[in-house]
């Protein structure tokens, strides 16, 4: 801890002001005394303010209370505590030297600490990017009760965070599919057909529950309500294909259309797991760049989150050839694959259709686009000049394109999901509910 010595800025009014009257007793001499007795004054209150204030050794102490990582794209809650261990309470002013990656350079925070009890600071920071954050020091600088004399502590408390994928939505997510809840969050509830799926358990009725499914037998014996427990086709595997090329560079409020695949990827193989399927990454780029078998090991949701946790491109040009033939080699059995790409014009689409179309010959590909939300900005906007209505056809020729990707996909058979990165999560877990529904895979 390191503490330095500091005027109040009150202290500089009070010595202008007796500057002032010796300028005017410069043409009335009485007044010479009086700013004499200012000064006076002034000095014995900033001595008697710098015992105070220096009074204890460790006046204030201050810790940052931090969890280890932190989830990209989510408020992430950080706590400074501090303690006053001076005989009165004390005005503070904190600076927290946050990460670089906020680029924030006027962090500060005021509080009044009172005597010998804990006061708790809380904010939060939204991350938008993955990697290793550092947290230097804590700067304190406290008053003393004359409100003349600055102290200023500096605690060494450095910390490195890592930003991971959302977790966060990961285990919402998750909490909502074991509670058969996952309506709450925009997953449509999906009408199954007949119960053509193996009969698991008998178990107590709970919200959301297909009333049809009730046991009357099983009921009569219990007080409650007893349900048929059906379960899907387990042990499916799925695999979520990552494109880190250059296409998914663009941004979408503080991330990239990559990081928005990266969280939907996770909370997708979390989901796949809870509900008794294998789960794998595989991401690309120009070269394969990682690929993790599909498993419901106990420790493959911890394997996922680190492989997303350290991936790195330099968003170069996508090789989908050299895509298929790693699918061809390593994924022998028929499974879901959904990839995560981006195509901005129907000649980027069908540059790879050939190489999409031989995937699709051997597995279900689910391939997942997004809109381009400034698109649909500029059609809604009033064209009010000629250069505007340029603009809004340009706007509509590449929205179109758009629509007219989604059918050629279906025309070549081959499921597609066309999403804004907002509902990038939620969109495609329903199309993953839907498709084991209906026992595509």
């Amino acid at each position: 801890m390191i503490k330095s010595f500091y005027l109040n800025n009150v202290v500089y009014y009070i010595a202008g002001s007796a500057a002032v009257v010796f300028v005017i007793s410069y043409f009335q001499p009485s007044l010479f005394r009086m700013g004499g007795l200012i000064l006076l004054l002034l000095a014995i209150a900033i001595v008697l303010d710098a015992i105070f204030v220096y009074s204890k050794k460790k006046g204030i102490e201050a810790e940052r209370i931090v969890s280890e990582r932190f989830s990209i794209g989510d408020p992430n809650k950080v706590i400074i505590s501090l303690t006053n261990h001076y005989a009165f309470p004390v005005r503070t002013s904190i600076i927290d030297e946050l990460p670089i990656q906020f680029q924030e350079k006027k962090w500060i925070r005021k509080a009044t600490v009172a005597r010998e009890e804990p006061y708790q600071l809380e904010y939060s920071l939204k991350p938008a990017s993955r990697g290793e954050y550092v947290f230097n020091d804590i700067n304190v600088f406290a008053l003393g009760p004359l409100q003349l004399v600055k102290r200023r502590y500096i605690f060494s408390v450095r910390q490195v965070v890592k930003v991971y994928p959302s977790y966060m939505q990961m285990r919402r997510y998750q909490l909502l599919a074991v509670s058969n809840r996952l309506q709450e969050a925009g997953v449509k509830k999906i009408r199954k057909i007949g119960h053509s799926m193996e009969f698991e358990q008998i178990k107590e009725y709970v919200r959301g529950d297909d009333f049809r499914t009730i046991n009357w037998k099983a009921t009569a014996r219990k007080e409650g309500l007893m349900v048929n427990n059906y379960t899907d086709e387990r042990s499916q595997q799925i695999y979520c294909l990552i494109n880190k090329g250059r296409v998914m560079k663009m941004p979408f409020n503080g991330m990239t259309l990559l990081d928005y695949a990266i969280n939907a990827s996770l909370v997708l193989s979390n989901v796949a797991l809870t509900r008794q399927d294998k789960a794998g990454i595989i991401t690309f780029e120009k070269n394969l760049d990682t690929y993790l078998q599909a498993d419901k090991k106990p420790t493959q949701m911890n394997l996922i989150l680190e492989s997303l946790y350290r991936q790195k491109t330099d968003f170069l040009e996508s090789d989908f050839e050299k895509l298929f033939s790693v699918i061809r080699n390593k994924v022998t059995n028929r499974s879901l694959l959904v990839l995560f790409t981006n195509f901005e014009s129907l000649e980027s689409l069908q540059r790879e259709m050939t190489a999409l179309r031989k995937i699709a010959k051997y597995h279900l590909l689910l391939i997942v686009f997004f809109e381009n939300t400034e698109l649909k900005s500029l059609l809604e906007r009033k064209a009010d000049s000629l250069e505007d209505i340029y603009i809004k056809t340009i706007a509509e020729k590449f929205a179109y394109e758009k629509r007219l990707m989604v059918k050629e996909l279906h025309k070549n058979g081959i499921p597609s999901i066309l999403t804004t990165p907002e509902n990038l999560t939620v969109n495609t877990i329903n199309k993953y509910l839907e498709l084991k529904t209906r026992m595509s895979i």
